[in-house]
């Protein structure tokens, strides 16, 4: 089985990628992993740091080819806003609740989440189930050691705190 050791950012000019994988938001931040392509095969991806891996990247194998990495489809509510302003300011609420978000010029894209779509209609949102790839912003990802997620600076999330 091929080992791939390295790989080249999306629009990268380069020969065509004799394979693909398909992965969704949530299993392209990777390292070490067997690797199924579209075609059957396999390869392990054997990195030395984790990397989030966007559409477009390109796995390089140790012959040289390259396998493309190809962001699946997932159910997601596109979320939409009266204007520009009410957009930030949604845009603003989902940042406050660490949500990965997908954020354009004209709408919002998040994974889908009931309660989150209560709360975004009660704001005046526009929020319709849409099935398509999804490229959250890089800053929702708390898995780079910057950001210590203890819970001692005052804001309790009302679950373990009832000992009064």
């Amino acid at each position: 089985m091929q080992r791939v050791t390295s790989y080249l950012p999306a629009g990268t000019p380069s020969s065509n990628p004799i394979g693909k994988v398909v992965l969704p938001h949530d299993l392209r931040h990777l390292r070490r992993k067997l690797l199924h392509l579209e075609n059957g095969d396999m390869v392990m991806l054997d990195l030395k740091e984790p990397v989030l891996f966007a559409s477009g990247d390109m796995l390089v194998l140790e012959d040289g080819e390259l396998i493309e990495i190809v962001a699946a489809d997932e159910k997601l509510f596109e979320i939409k806003a009266k204007d520009r302003l009410h957009l930030i300011e949604l845009a603003w609420h989902l940042g406050n609740r660490h949500l990965g978000a997908q954020i354009e010029d004209e709408r919002i894209l998040i994974l889908r989440d009931h309660v989150i779509r209560s709360m975004l209609e009660g704001l005046g949102a526009t929020v319709s189930e849409v099935s398509e790839p999804f490229q959250p912003a890089r800053g929702a990802y708390h898995s780079h050691g910057s950001h210590s997620h203890g819970h001692d600076h005052g804001h309790s999330h009302g679950h373990h705190h009832s000992h009064d």
